[in-house]
């Protein structure tokens, strides 16, 4: 299989994952990339069997809207049952790396709203330890300065991703050569910092349920992983 067919190959266990627990008055969470579009083309198959969604992204937003599936405000759903979403790097833990599409904030909003986070991912993105991915930050732009200086006292280095502004009106700082050999520490530590909005590391809130798609098929794995 090719990384396309991964995805279309996790896309639909996630469907299988979550098709008999699916209720009419259900509202899902849903991700950002492009594992998270493959699983929202396969979920607009089922969109009768349940109530609607919350889209961690805009561009999540418009997808769901083309399938003609209802989009809910986070604040008036409450808690989620199900967050399903991709992951940029993830380790055997299930801790990850997120935000190469600049939705990082909102997609920690709706994963700690959830019960059970589902994360959908090929091959390549399964690592030992989290870091070759560089790890974005959102920062208020103010600010970008200033944390990127402090990015460097904990042995980053910072760049400013030029271009780019999140749905929130903030911008991106990307570490490289950074391993995160301590992400639960590394996530409260970046946090910490004034002007940090949020950080990548998903390591407080990691991943429930791994769907990870290879050329043999889609190997289940649930946190903790031995």
């Amino acid at each position: 299989m090719n990384q396309n067919e991964m995805k279309q190959a996790v896309a639909k266990a996630a469907l299988d994952e979550i098709r008999h627990k699916l209720e009419k008055d259900m509202i899902i969470g849903i991700g950002t990339g492009s594992t998270a579009n493959f699983f929202i083309d396969e979920l607009a198959k089922l969109k009768q069997d349940f109530d609607g969604a919350v889209a961690s992204s805009e561009a999540s937003a418009e997808r769901l809207k083309a399938h003609g599936i209802r989009l809910v405000d986070l604040n008036s759903a409450g808690q989620l049952p199900f967050y399903i979403d991709g992951a940029d790097e993830i380790n055997g833990r299930l801790q990850m790396i997120k935000g190469g599409g600049a939705a990082l904030t909102r997609e920690k909003i709706v994963a700690a709203c959830s019960d059970t986070f589902i994360c959908i991912a090929d091959q390549s993105k399964q690592v030992d330890i989290l870091g070759e991915f560089p790890l974005p930050v959102e920062v208020l732009p103010m600010a970008r300065s200033h944390v990127g200086r402090e990015l460097v006292k904990i042995g980053a280095d910072p760049q400013w991703r030029q271009g780019v502004t999140t749905d929130n009106g903030n911008w991106i700082i990307d570490c490289y050569n950074f391993k995160l050999d301590d992400p639960i520490k590394l996530e409260s530590m970046i946090n910490n910092i004034t002007g940090v909005v949020c950080n990548g590391i998903f390591a407080h809130r990691q991943a429930d349920i791994l769907l990870l798609g290879s050329s043999e098929g889609v190997e289940r794995l649930v946190y903790p992983s031995n």
